[in-house]
C-alpha cells in the first residue's frame, strides 16, 4: 500500500485545524497515512493544542516565518525514504473520501513530480487553482480584461478559469500552493523552499524550479479537496504582498528588460482597479510603488 504523510502550516489556525485533520482519514482511504506533521508559525491562539489533542506530530518554527520556512521544516522530520508522498496543506483544506490515492496514482508515471486536486469552495462551486506559465503578455492580458476572461480565452490569461479545463486532467506551470502532493524525489532534487517569499510566490517558485529539472506539475480533477481561503481578496496588506511577490518572482527569473515590463504590466491593471475603488488594489499600487517594492513581514 502506498505511504503518504502530510504537512500542514499553521498560523492562528484553531478554528480550522481541527476540520482538516478530522477529514484527513477519509481522505486517505486506499493509502496508508504514514505521518500527519503540523508546522505551527508561532500561533497566538490554540493551533498547537488542536493538534496536540489529535495526536500529530508537532514542530514549532519559532516566529511567523511563512509558509515556505514551516513547509521546510515540517518536511525536515519526514523519513522521505519510507514514503510515496507528501502532501502539503493549508489547515483550512478539507479532504473529500479517496482523495489522496489519485494524486499518488498520477505520481506513479515518469516525469510527474508534483501532483494537484480539483479545489471548490465551501458551497462546492469551482475554485479556480491553475496557472499557466507567468509572462508579459498575459500579465498585460489580464491588466486590459481582469484574470477571469483572460483565463478563459485560449491561454491568454495566467489564472485558467474555463471550467471545462477542470474537467480534465493535464500539465500546468503551477498551482494553487495551498494542496500539492510532492514526489519524494523532488523534495530532494529541488530542495528547499524559498523562504524569502514569506507568503505568495513560493508555490509559483518551487514549481518552476521544479519544471527546470524536467518535472511536471499535473493537475488530477479525480482527487477533490474544499479550501475556505480567500484572505487575500479582502486583506489589503496580503493582496499587496500576492501582488510584490509575484513582480520580485518574475524579475528574478527573466533579468531587468522582460521584468520591468511585467512589473509595469501589473501596475497597470492594479491602477485601473484602483480607480474602480478597490481596496485592495489601492494597496497593490502603493506597495508596488514603493522603492523598494518588498514587503519582508507577514501581517500579524
Amino acid at each position: 500500500m502506498s505511504r503518504v504523510a502530510v504537512v500542514i502550516v499553521t498560523y492562528n489556525s484553531a478554528s480550522v485545524l481541527g476540520g482538516c485533520l478530522d477529514s484527513l482519514a477519509r481522505g486517505a482511504e486506499g493509502v496508508e497515512l504514514a505521518d500527519v506533521v503540523v508546522a505551527d508559525n508561532a500561533s497566538k491562539d490554540d493551533s498547537v493544542a488542536v493538534a496536540e489533542r489529535a495526536g500529530v506530530t508537532v514542530v514549532q518554527v519559532g516566529r511567523n516565518a511563512g509558509y515556505a520556512a514551516a513547509i521546510n521544516a515540517g518536511t525536515a522530520v519526514l523519513d522521505l525514504d519510507g514514503l510515496d508522498g507528501v502532501y502539503v496543506l493549508n489547515p483550512d483544506c478539507r479532504l473529500r473520501p479517496g482523495s489522496i490515492a489519485p494524486l499518488l496514482g498520477c505520481l506513479r508515471e515518469p516525469g510527474r513530480g508534483i501532483a494537484v486536486p480539483y479545489m471548490v469552495n465551501p458551497d462546492g462551486t469551482l475554485q479556480p487553482s491553475l496557472r499557466r506559465r507567468p509572462t508579459v503578455g498575459r500579465a498585460l492580458a489580464e491588466a486590459l480584461v481582469g484574470g477571469a476572461l483572460a483565463g478563459r480565452v485560449g491561454g491568454l490569461g495566467e489564472l485558467v478559469t474555463d471550467p471545462r479545463d477542470y474537467a480534465r486532467p493535464g500539465a500546468y506551470a503551477w498551482a494553487t500552493g495551498a494542496a500539492m502532493l510532492l514526489a519524494p524525489r523532488v523534495i530532494r532534487e529541488v530542495g528547499a523552499w524559498d523562504e524569502s517569499f514569506l507568503l505568495y510566490s513560493e508555490e509559483t517558485d518551487y514549481c518552476l524550479r521544479a519544471a527546470d529539472l524536467g518535472w511536471t506539475t499535473w493537475y488530477e480533477p479525480a482527487s477533490v479537496i474544499e479550501h475556505i481561503g480567500g484572505d487575500s481578496g479582502v486583506n489589503p496588506a496580503l493582496a499587496a504582498l500576492l501582488v510584490v511577490n509575484k513582480v520580485r518572482l518574475y524579475r528574478r527569473r527573466h533579468g531587468p528588460a522582460s521584468g520591468a515590463a511585467y512589473y509595469l504590466a501589473v501596475l497597470a491593471g492594479e491602477a485601473v482597479r484602483a480607480l474602480a475603488g478597490r481596496r485592495t488594489s489601492r494597496a497593490c499600487v502603493a506597495a508596488l510603488l514603493r522603492p523598494s517594492r518588498r514587503m519582508t513581514a507577514l501581517p500579524q
